[in-house]
């Protein structure tokens, strides 16, 4: 790949359309509906001709409300399929668990059971007589008996990214020297320490998630809005009307709003 690309400064949307991309929101229905709630009055007050709203992935574990997640994004989508929905690393773990009920596996070691939880599921490996695979076993058949049909349906497909404008957005990353369009699913979802340490700018700004930060973290070369919410307490965005980009930072006691752009 060229060392040569587009800046974050310089990047902006598709002309006419305004750009959310929402950070990794882990079960946190509460911050997740208050950012769209926010998102909807700026779109009111202050229109634009064309929009999209791209979730980064990771709807469900660890938060407590999985279920409730995936209730509000698919009902979104189906009012306007504007709002984009790319899948998380969790997301694919939480289909691999329906699947092929590995209790050693990223859903039983990671968050799963809050998700199952939400679902009225308890995965909890309790009992003198009853083994850790048993519990796993007994409550995989209950969350097959409880997921509802369309949250199967609409996890298996989830599109791996999206691009608009100077923007290329994914869960987790890209791989550096490979084009775009030839980019693995696996590394979309999972990619950390190669990306991360890449800092030539690439042919858009990828914007993604997946690697909490304390802090939005906005660079030359890509966007990382993983601000842990099931942990903080705090959900990111980016907006990107243009060349004008803000962030948008959501806690339970409102929405805080500012300009951001990267320091020569």
């Amino acid at each position: 790949m060229a060392e040569t690309g587009i800046h974050f400064n310089e990047a902006k949307s598709p002309q006419g359309m305004r750009l959310y991309a929402i950070g990794d929101i882990h079960g946190q229905l509460d911050l997740l509906e208050i950012m769209h709630r926010h998102i909807a009055n700026e779109l009111a007050s202050d229109p634009s001709s064309d929009w999209r709203i791209v979730h980064l992935g990771d709807y469900v574990d660890r938060g407590p409300d999985s279920k409730g997640v995936l209730d509000f994004l698919i009902a979104a989508r189906a009012r306007d399929p504007r709002n984009v929905l790319l899948a998380g690393n969790h997301d694919v773990g939480f289909v691999d668990f329906l699947e092929n009920p590995d209790p050693n596996g990223l859903f039983m070691t990671f968050g799963g059971i809050e998700t199952a939880l939400s679902y009225g599921v308890s995965m909890q490996r309790k009992g003198f007589f009853k083994s850790a695979e048993r519990a796993v076993q007994e409550g995989h058949a209950a969350l097959l008996e409880t997921v509802p049909a369309s949250h199967l349906d609409a996890l298996r497909a989830l599109p791996r990214s999206f691009a608009a404008g100077d923007f290329f957005f994914c869960h987790a990353g890209i791989r550096p020297g490979i084009p775009l369009a030839d980019q693995l699913e696996h590394d979309l979802i999972w990619i950390r320490g190669e990306f991360h340490a890449h800092a030539a700018l690439y042919p858009k700004v990828i914007v993604h998630g997946h690697t909490p930060v304390a802090e939005v973290d906005v660079r030359a070369n890509r966007v990382n809005l993983d601000t842990g919410a099931y942990n903080t307490g705090k959900l990111s965005a980016l907006a990107v009307d243009g060349a004008s980009k803000n962030i948008l930072t959501v806690t339970e006691a409102g929405v805080v709003q500012r300009s951001v752009a990267v320091t020569p």
